[in-house]
C-alpha cells in the first residue's frame, strides 16, 4: 500500500507559524503512534523559493504538480484576501477535489477553497476577525464564527491561528482512529479535544451597568482634585454632584 500523500501548499507571505501546524501534524515520521508514515510535500503555484513574513525563506521543491496524487490537500493560511486566487490554483483545487482528494483551509486558508468553488452552499469556518468578508465575498456559504472547524466529508475549514491544530488533529482521528489521535495528542502536548469554540475569542463590548458607571464618575472627580484633601464625606459629596 502506498503512503499517503499529503500536499501543503505555501506562498509568498506565509506565516512561518500557520506552515509549521501541517508540518508539525504530518511532516514527522508518527509510526510508532500507529500513523502511516505520510508523503509530505510542501507544494507552491511554481516550485522554488517561499519568502515568509517573518523574514525566512524556505524551499517549496514541489509546483502544483505535487498536489497530483495527494489524498489531503492543506491550505494553511492565505494573503491578499481581496486580490483573485491564481487561476492555476483554482483548477489545481478542484482537479484534486474531484478525484477525491480532502481539500482542507487552515485559518484563511478558508478563502483560497472558497474561491475555487469548492465551499458553495455549505459550512465553513475562517478566523473570527475576518468572518465578514469571508461572507461579503461570498455568500453562498454559511460561515460559522463560533466553531474551530467544520466538516463537510470532502471540505474542511477551520477558525484560526492555533485551532488549525485541533483541525488537523481531527483529520487524524476521523482517518486513522481515535487513539492514534490520542497519542499523537500526547506527544505534541495538545489537548485531544478542546471544549468551546472561537466565540469564546471574539471581541465583544463589556456592557456597562449604572452603578459601574457612576462609580467611575465619582473616580474621576477624585482625579480633577487630586491636590485637595478627600475623605469619605467629601467623596461622597463629589458624587452626588456629579450624579452619583
Amino acid at each position: 500500500m502506498n503512503d499517503p500523500i499529503i500536499a501543503v501548499l505555501a506562498f509568498d507571505g506565509i506565516s512561518p507559524f500557520h506552515l509549521s501546524v501541517p508540518c508539525l501534524v504530518f511532516g514527522e515520521d508518527r509510526t510508532a503512534l500507529g500513523l502511516p508514515r505520510f508523503d509530505f510535500r510542501i507544494c507552491a503555484v511554481k516550485a522554488g523559493p517561499i519568502h515568509t513574513e517573518a523574514g525566512l525563506t524556505i524551499a517549496a521543491p514541489h509546483g502544483l504538480e505535487g498536489l497530483d496524487g495527494a489524498d489531503i490537500v492543506i491550505i494553511p493560511s492565505w494573503h491578499h484576501l481581496s486580490e483573485p486566487v491564481s487561476p492555476l490554483l483554482m483548477e489545481a483545487l478542484r482537479h484534486a477535489h474531484q478525484r477525491g482528494a480532502l481539500i482542507v483551509g487552515l485559518c484563511l486558508g478558508t478563502f483560497a477553497i472558497a474561491a475555487a468553488g469548492l465551499l458553495s452552499g455549505r459550512r465553513a469556518a475562517t478566523h473570527w476577525a475576518y468572518c465578514e468578508q469571508l461572507q461579503t465575498l461570498h455568500p453562498d456559504i454559511a460561515v460559522d464564527a463560533a466553531v474551530l472547524y467544520v466538516d463537510n466529508g470532502d471540505v474542511v475549514t477551520s477558525a484560526g491561528v492555533a485551532a488549525g491544530l485541533d483541525c488537523c488533529l481531527h483529520i487524524v482521528r476521523a482517518r486513522y482512529g481515535a487513539e492514534a489521535a490520542l497519542r499523537l495528542a500526547r506527544q505534541i502536548v495538545l489537548s485531544p479535544h478542546r471544549q468551546g469554540g472561537q466565540a469564546q475569542f471574539i471581541e465583544h463590548p463589556v456592557a456597562r451597568s449604572a452603578d459601574a458607571d457612576r462609580f467611575t464618575q465619582a473616580l474621576d472627580a477624585v482625579r480633577a482634585t487630586l491636590g485637595e484633601a478627600h475623605s469619605l464625606d467629601r467623596v461622597e459629596g463629589l458624587g452626588e454632584a456629579v450624579g452619583v
